[in-house]
Order: structure tokens, then C-alpha cells, then sequence
């Protein structure tokens, strides 16, 4: 069996279940995140598969080995902290080499593997700087560097980038990225940002309550959500409720369109996202009529909300910016739905 297993595991706190019934396939080399609301028990399970927390029940196999039980510090794995946890006494490179001095190695191995793991993240020279001198980013590739010296089996990450701003973030995502595929390493990151799980993942594994509610490739998860979870947390979406009229048609709003997905008979919710609906002037056989109710700019697309009779909510519609002289509040307008593009929530 090769890769990390994961076989029911729950973690209770005295009465309170803080992960229910979790079980996982990661590939070696692939690239997982953990994605979810804070309180999900997304850090609880990167804990445990780190071995910094025991499950109450269930186990863990790595390679087809049983780990469950194996003290953190002999499961080879490398960990980089949201706090990043550097010593701020020790220069970069000591930093870098301490698990290696830890271990034993020889001041020619620890110079040579911090050189090595220095230039893989386009540090290099800064050996002897301190910490204290480095920039955020810096910093956080310093600790990436630490969590590789010893070639660990799993990487394993716990919102490491939550504390940069935004267009470094963005760089540093990149960066892990890039690097994850050079080295081929299996990672696990522990996230709350849908945008980060989705530009870096090889599969997302989104949580809510302590259960998964979703195990998917992120375009797939965005286009074929489980649930009205998922496709709330991903991305922006509109959800609606429908009646089923048979031959791919529906109501919705007194109005009916056509989705090509088999809806159950009676009243079921679908989602579609603001990309797959258009404003038109005209009615058509797929189109709910309404008027503009407000506009928000972003950047190259400009987000529209669309106030139609009969619904409780807007519908959120995504339009070029190109289009905005079009854009007046209050204006009649057809809401054209893609029924291709519609999933049916069961």
C-alpha cells in the first residue's frame, strides 16, 4: 500500500466530537490541502497524522506501516507552524541545520544540506544572517528550509502564511508550489482560504464539523459541489430553489428554465455559479426576468445583483467590465440561466 492512509478517526474533548468518522487516501507526491472553516477540525487531524495528538479512535498507515502509535519524533515528518517557531538566538543556517545537529551529523553535511536547501529557496549567502534581519517572507522560507533538512516522508504545513499580506502570500503560494513538485514530496496544508487550496492543491479535502463533507480535485469541487456547503465555500454561487416539471424543465420564481441534470421530483435547490448566468434584453426559453439592484467592481469583471420577482434573494451575476456603461440600477433585464452549467443539490 503506498501513501498516508487515514481509517476512521475521531477525536472527542469529554463530550464534544471534534472529528467524526474521517478517513483519507493520499498518494505519495501529491499535493492535499485541508481546507475549511476555523473550528472545522482541520488542524486537529494534521495534528494527529503528525502524531502531536492521539485519535480516540481509528488509525494511521503510512506506506502500509501502522504509525498510530509512533512517537512524533520517529515518523520523519517535516512541520512548519503557523507561529513558524524560529529561533530567534540562532542565525539561518542554525536554524536550517538543528535537526541535522540534533542527529548527529557532521558540520560539513549541516553546512552543505543548509547551502543546498538555501538556494532551493532562492536564499542564498544568508547563512550567518539573523533571524531578526529577515523580511516575512524570509522568514517563512527559512522554516520550509528547516522542515526539509531532514528529508521528510510528509510535509506537513499548518497555515503557515496566514500572517503575510496578501501579494506575498500569493508569491509564497507560488513558491510551495513550485517547490512540492521539484522535490515530490507529499504535503499536507492546513488552510482557510478557498483561493490558496485551490491554486495549490492536487486535491482538497474541505471540512465543516468535524466531517468531511467533500474530497475532490479543485476544479472538480467547484463544478460538481457535494452539497450547499461546498458550494457556498467555493467560490461565489447562486443557490435557487426549484419545482421539477418533467422534460428538464423547472420553476423557479414563476418563472421555468431548463437544467440538464435529472432533478428529483418536488422541491430541490441547484447551483450555478455567476460566470454561467448572462443578462439579456430579451426573454428567452431559459431566463428569469428582474432589474439591476446594485453593482460591485472586480477588476476585470464587474459583480451584478440581479433583484427578480418571486425569489428571496438576488441573483449574483458575473459580467465583463467592458459592459458596465449597461449597468444602471433599476434597469429591466432577463437573467439567461446555462442549464449545463447547473448542479442539482441533493
Amino acid at each position: 500500500m503506498s501513501g498516508l492512509v487515514i481509517r476512521e478517526i475521531h477525536k472527542t474533548y469529554g463530550p464534544v466530537p471534534a472529528l467524526s468518522n474521517i478517513s483519507l487516501d493520499v498518494e505519495n507526491g501529491k499535493f492535499l490541502c485541508l481546507l475549511g472553516p476555523s473550528g472545522c477540525g482541520k488542524s486537529t487531524l494534521l495534528r494527529i497524522i503528525a502524531g502531536l495528538d492521539d485519535a480516540s479512535k481509528g488509525q494511521i498507515l503510512l506506506d502500509g506501516r501502522d504509525i498510530t502509535k509512533v512517537p512524533t519524533h520517529q515518523r520523519n515528518f517535516g512541520m512548519v507552524f503557523q507561529s513558524l517557531a524560529l529561533f530567534p538566538h540562532l542565525s539561518v543556517g542554525e536554524n536550517i541545520a538543528f535537526a541535522l545537529s540534533i542527529r548527529g551529523a557532521s558540520r560539513e553535511v549541516q553546512k552543505r544540506e543548509v547551502e543546498r536547501l538555501l538556494e532551493l529557496m532562492h536564499l542564498p549567502g544568508i547563512a550567518e544572517r539573523s533571524i531578526l534581519q529577515l523580511s516575512g517572507g524570509q522568514r517563512q522560507r527559512v522554516a520550509i528550509a528547516r522542515a526539509l533538512a531532514l528529508k521528510p516522508k510528509l510535509f506537513l504545513l499548518d497555515e503557515p502564511m496566514s500572517a503575510l499580506d496578501a501579494k506575498l502570500r500569493e508569491a509564497m503560494q507560488v513558491e510551495l508550489k513550485r517547490l512540492q513538485q521539484e522535490l515530490g514530496i507529499t504535503t499536507l496544508l492546513v488552510t482557510h482560504d478557498q483561493k490558496e487550496a485551490m491554486t495549490t492543491a492536487d486535491l482538497v479535502v474541505l471540512m465543516s464539523g468535524g466531517v468531511i463533507q467533500q474530497v475532490a480535485p479543485p476544479l472538480e469541487m467547484y463544478r460538481k459541489p457535494a452539497n450547499a456547503f461546498v458550494a457556498q465555500f467555493i467560490g461565489a454561487t447562486n443557490l435557487i430553489g426549484a419545482r421539477s416539471l418533467g422534460g428538464g424543465r423547472v420553476e423557479v420564481a414563476g418563472g421555468t428554465v431548463g437544467i440538464e441534470q435529472a432533478p428529483p421530483p418536488g422541491p430541490f435547490t441547484f447551483s450555478v455559479r455567476p460566470e454561467d448566468l448572462h443578462l439579456q434584453d430579451n426573454e428567452s426559453s431559459s431566463s428569469l426576468a428582474g432589474r439591476i439592484a446594485f453593482t460591485r467592481h472586480l477588476g476585470a469583471s464587474i459583480e451584478v445583483n440581479v433583484a427578480v420577482d418571486g425569489m428571496d434573494k438576488d441573483l449574483v451575476v458575473a459580467v465583463p467590465a467592458r459592459e458596465e456603461s449597461s449597468l444602471s440600477i433599476g434597469r429591466p433585464v432577463h437573467v439567461h440561466v446555462n442549464g449545463a452549467t447547473c448542479v442539482v443539490l441533493r
